[in-house]
This record gives C-alpha cells, sequence and structure tokens, in this order.
C-alpha cells in the first residue's frame, strides 16, 4: 500500500492528465464515427475551461455547477458550429473547423475576462483524480451504449456512405449535428476538467497543437474506436514520462510511432484485436 501511495504522490499530475486526456479524445472519436473529420475539440474545450474559471473565480460556483454549465456552453456552441458547416466534407470540414479553433484562440487571447494572452490564474484545484475518472467512466459507459442503439447504426450508416443512408431514411444532417453536439459535450467535460486540475489556462493551452495530439491519439488508437482512442491516450501521455531523457525529441518520437502504426496497423492499435477489416476514416 506504501508502494502505490508514494507512486500516486509523485506521478498524480500525470495520472490525472491521462483521465482527462482520455475524456477528450473519446470526444474526437464520436465526430470520426460519423465520418466528420471535425478538427474542433480543443476549441470546444477551451470554451468550457474558461466558462468553468470564470464561474469558478467570479461567481464562486461549485465544481458540479461549472461542470453542467461549461457542458451546455461547449454542446451549444458545438452545435451551432455544425449548421454553418453542415455542406463540408473531408479536408474543408478539417479546414474549416481548424479556422473555427483559431478564432476561438484569438478571441480568448484579447479578451479582458479571459485574462487575454496571461490566461487565467487561482482555478480551484477541485477536480479530483476520482472525480476525473469517475467523469471518464460515466462518457465511456454513456458511448458503450449509445453503440448499442439505432443511433449508432445510423451513424455507422452515415460514415460509410451518406446517398445509401438517405435512400433507407435516415436524418444525415439531424446524426451530424447530434454528432458533432456530443462530440462538443465531451470535450467541454474535459476543458472543464482540465481547467480545475490544472489551476492556470491560457489560450495557448487550446490552439492547434492541443487539437493535434487528441488527432494523434485518435489515429493511433483507431479512428473509429473509443476504447482505441482511450489506449492512444494513455500512450502518448506516458511516453514522455518514459522516455524523460529524450524530452526535446518528444514530437520527433510521437512522429515516429504514428508513422509506424500507420505503415504496419493503418486501423489503429485497436485493430490488432478486431477480426474485422480495419476501418478508415473517409475523407
Amino acid at each position: 500500500m506504501g508502494f502505490f501511495v508514494a507512486f500516486y504522490a509523485q506521478h498524480s499530475h500525470l495520472i490525472d492528465q491521462i483521465g482527462i486526456n482520455a475524456i477528450l479524445a473519446l470526444s474526437l472519436s464520436v465526430s470520426l464515427r460519423a465520418g466528420q473529420l471535425a478538427l474542433a475539440q480543443a476549441a470546444f474545450a477551451g470554451i468550457a475551461a474558461y466558462v468553468s474559471a470564470i464561474g469558478a473565480l467570479s461567481l464562486n460556483w461549485p465544481l458540479w455547477l461549472s461542470l453542467i454549465a461549461s457542458v451546455a456552453a461547449s454542446t451549444l456552441v458545438a452545435a451551432l458550429l455544425a449548421l454553418p458547416v453542415s455542406r463540408l466534407r473531408g479536408i474543408f470540414l478539417a479546414i474549416a473547423t481548424i479556422g473555427f479553433g483559431e478564432i476561438v484562440r484569438v478571441i480568448a487571447n484579447n479578451l479582458s475576462i479571459t485574462g487575454g494572452a496571461e490566461g487565467l490564474s487561482s482555478i480551484p484545484a477541485d477536480a479530483t483524480t476520482p472525480i476525473i475518472y469517475i467523469c471518464l467512466l460515466v462518457v465511456a459507459l454513456a458511448l458503450w451504449t449509445l453503440g448499442r442503439t439505432k443511433f449508432a447504426l445510423a451513424v455507422a450508416l452515415v460514415r460509410e456512405d451518406e446517398h445509401a443512408a438517405r435512400g433507407v431514411g435516415v436524418n444525415v444532417a439531424l446524426v451530424r449535428t447530434l454528432s458533432l453536439a456530443l462530440g462538443g459535450a465531451i470535450a467541454g467535460l474535459g476543458g472543464a476538467l482540465y481547467a480545475h486540475s490544472s489551476f492556470f489556462i491560457a489560450p495557448t493551452d487550446f490552439g492547434f497543437a492541443r487539437m493535434e495530439q487528441i488527432l494523434v491519439w485518435c489515429v493511433i488508437g483507431g479512428v473509429t474506436s473509443p476504447l482505441g482512442a482511450v489506449i492512444g491516450a494513455a500512450l502518448l501521455s506516458i511516453l514522455p514520462e518514459i522516455i524523460r531523457p529524450l524530452a526535446d525529441y518528444r514530437e520527433f518520437t510521437n512522429g515516429i510511432i504514428l508513422l509506424a502504426v500507420i505503415l504496419f496497423a493503418p486501423g489503429g492499435i485497436s485493430a490488432l484485436w478486431r477480426r474485422d477489416k480495419p476501418e478508415r476514416l473517409r475523407v
């Protein structure tokens, strides 16, 4: 028992980050399962993080209220974003959502209420490890349950062939909107937990670099596998600690791992235990 206590005391921040990163990876996997290369999860997380932090600092919101308000805000923004990008596919959708993320970052960088480029500090660190992993478990169970409904079948049909999906009565626009909104909600939860576990947030925490990380987690784990996304996030969160002497080459190491997965396991890590053919994201 003493070993585990000492291990947690030394690596508590890393353990918390693994849980939060897994939630963010799950948020993107929702969109990818619907065939949407929508890269705005970092922006949704940033919006939720600032709503949560401002509520806690200015309005003395308790953690539960901050989480609810931040998830509601990110869900609403994601649903509204789905309207103007509804006709975009593939790389065009990716570029549009990346642009949206940059708009959010620039706005946060120039508003006084967000602390501008200096960010916000003294955020209550009340998102403890049990709370983070309870939230991760709730998200995972919700997605597992949703995966056994008719909505999951509609999502799969939309991903594989939108025209065929329309032919059997699937409301493609509604499926795409709900998928993006659900992904925004989960990303918002991850962003709020990040704010309440990091003490400090800044616009750079939710820029393109963070979105790139989330995408890499999902690609390595498997673009249509929620479990794979969690494994990918955990692996690349732990990796810097394992190769600490090579910390200056972190991006290079991540690139090598990503290239190896693309070449030898195109379906991601999750394809290693699936008998069916690897699922690829259609762009």
